[in-house]
């Protein structure tokens, strides 16, 4: 049985291929396309993952798409009659496209299918609709180590569900509790990121990065004026402070007044202001993470937890929630977001829909590391570079990890491509930016010479696994980066944000062998088994995908050196005519 999910039309599209319940592909539009964000159709991952599989079109059982257009323009609808007459003129605005994106997706999605993949399947017959809650929650629990466990979905909106809590059991997830828009966590995080100046679904974690440089001054106010939260987790926000339901702005005038200003300007300096306001609106969030945890607990009656949508990125609730030991386990899914939609949709169909047993794994849980994207031969890579005009020289394994390693530890910064890319937001050791975390001058630096970004956001570590507890306070294993935890000693500055924490990723030498070494063999060279982990892109691009991507970076920015597969390239080798003439103007993100 071969089942592709499909995630599109909002952001972050994506496209997931299992074979008889196995994930065999998963990758982002985005990292083809090179559209940061892109929410089209996703044609090219599509198309990858057919290729990886080594299958047709018409070998294609069904196709799933991770929500239900008609339930979302039937919400658009309804909130604008509830809202009447206010947000007329948006709403006029933008019902010709709700009447093409929601009302008529179906055949929407039926064309895009011919047009990708030829008309001589007959795509309506095969194409099926999950829940947008669903899809989350299948995403979170299915792939889980977890033969059952509480779940918690929480995120901006899908239909109509903004929170969502389930019980799942073997093959089968079961619908409990939920909390419906306008009423959402995910939206009421997003209107403080944007009144902060950043983009909505883009810049919410630099929101989490800006708290710790403030203080929660406005929890209270916010608990007070903003959102009515229960013991059990519940909630509802006061909406006379918001303006997203007529679909004009997040936030509205007495929005301001209640906080003493306007939003900042997307270029103007960030205030002490804006710093405890993002610190304000992390401590409501973190408090409702773990009163809606504690409910997810006591309604199913179960001790593992399994998180999943937008909200699951928020790394520093993430790591509150572990160290408060408010269950026995938790596992976040990496794309935790609307790109893992496809992946829970199609999860959605092979258990829920078709009835399918679950194919536990041995040991951990079946996402493979999140490294489920495209790889690249050594013969690939070296085409795609002379293509380039790349200079490089290739080593064998043992030469390529003593070269990087000591690069590392003299300072200089790599560009490291290795194996299957990730799935999902975060960059695994596989496409990522590497460096010294001892140095007390790399956060500045990556954030100025490397990724051309705000001076405030702060670098992930990866460590060795086996090393984890010597460095961090941390209280599980963490191998998607997706907790926070207190870093042990001084000795980390580059990775040590100002409250004294870091969002770990702990490596494990099964899921990740290359980069486990690398980190092995700086240790032996250093004595530190941590490396500095930031995603392989600069500010306003997707991380890179093929190795010609990461050239371009390469060659764009600051990096010193570039390891892709088993080939090296030096900077000061290369060409000025390899340069990309678009190098240095970024869009911002």
């Amino acid at each position: 049985m071969n089942i592709l999910g499909i995630s599109a039309f909002y952001h972050d599209a994506a496209a997931c291929l299992l074979v008889d319940g196995r994930i065999v592909a998963a990758a982002q539009e985005e990292r083809f396309s090179r559209r940061k964000h892109d929410q089209r159709f996703p044609a090219h991952a599509m198309a990858w993952c057919l290729t990886e599989a080594r299958l047709s079109a018409s070998d294609i059982d069904h196709v799933v798409f991770y929500e239900k257009p008609f339930p979302k323009f039937e919400r658009l609808i309804e909130t604008w009659l509830a809202f009447a007459p206010r947000g007329f003129s948006s709403f006029a605005t933008l019902l010709p496209g709700w009447i093409k994106d929601k009302l008529f997706q179906k055949q929407r999605l039926i064309e895009a299918l011919q047009q990708c993949c030829g008309d001589h399947v007959d795509w309506s017959q095969r194409l099926l609709f999950s829940e947008h809650h669903l899809s989350h929650a299948a995403s979170a629990f299915f792939p889980s180590p977890f033969g059952s466990a509480a779940v918690l979905t929480m995120d901006g909106v899908g239909e109509w569900a903004t929170t969502s809590i389930m019980s799942g059991d073997n093959n089968c997830l079961t619908a409990l509790r939920e909390i419906r828009f306008p009423h959402s966590l995910g939206l009421l995080y997003s209107a403080f990121t944007t009144h902060a100046g950043f983009r909505v679904n883009s810049g919410e974690y630099k929101l989490m990065g800006l708290a710790p440089c403030g203080k929660p001054v406005h929890a209270a106010r916010i608990l007070e004026h903003l959102i009515d939260l229960k013991d059990d987790g519940s909630y509802r926000l006061n909406l006379d402070y918001f303006d997203y339901c007529t679909g004009l702005t997040m936030t509205n005038a007495r929005f301001d007044t209640l906080f003493g200003g306007p939003p900042r300007q997307h270029d103007a300096a960030l205030t002490q202001r804006d710093m405890d306001m993002a610190a304000s609106i992390q401590a409501v969030t973190e408090e409702v993470v773990q009163r809606l945890a504690r409910e997810a607990l006591r309604v199913t009656g179960q001790r593992n937890l399994c998180l999943a949508g937008g909200v699951a990125l928020n790394a520093v609730a993430n790591g509150k929630l572990l160290r408060g030991n408010i269950g026995d386990r938790l596992w976040i899914q990496p794309a935790a977001g609307d790109a893992g939609g496809a992946l829970g949709a199609a999860l959605a169909a092979h258990h829920l829909l078709l009835n399918q047993p679950r194919l536990m794994p041995a040991t951990g849980d079946s996402m493979q590391g999140a490294f489920l994207g495209p790889t690249f031969s050594d013969v690939d890579i070296e085409q795609q570079l002379r293509a380039c005009n790349a200079v490089c020289s290739r080593h064998d394994d043992h030469e390529l990890l003593d070269i990087t390693a000591q690069a590392l530890a003299q300072g200089r910064i790599v560009g490291w491509m290795q194996g299957r890319m990730e799935f999902g937001p975060r960059s695994l050791g596989a496409r990522s930016i590497l460096a010294d975390p001892r140095s007390p001058t790399m956060q500045q630096m990556l954030n100025e010479r490397i990724k051309f970004r705000e001076s405030f956001r702060p670098f992930a570590p990866s460590v060795l696994q086996e090393e984890a507890a010597e460095w961090f306070s941390l209280a599980g294993d963490s191998p998607y980066m997706l907790l926070v935890a207190p870093v042990i000693g001084d000795s980390l500055p580059a990775v040590t944000h100002v409250d004294g924490s870091a969002r770990v990723q702990t490596v494990h030498a099964e899921t990740n062998p290359r980069f486990h070494a690398l980190l092995s063999r700086f240790k032996a060279l250093t004595g530190c088994p941590v490396l500095v982990n930031t995603s392989f892109n600069v500010r306003g691009e997707p991380p890179v995908c093929s190795p010609a991507d990461a050239f371009r970076c390469f060659m764009g920015c600051g990096l010193d050196l570039l390891v892709i597969g088993n080939f090296v390239l030096d900077k000061t080798q290369q060409s000025v005519d390899s340069l990309p003439d678009h190098r240095h103007q970024h869009e911002p993100d």
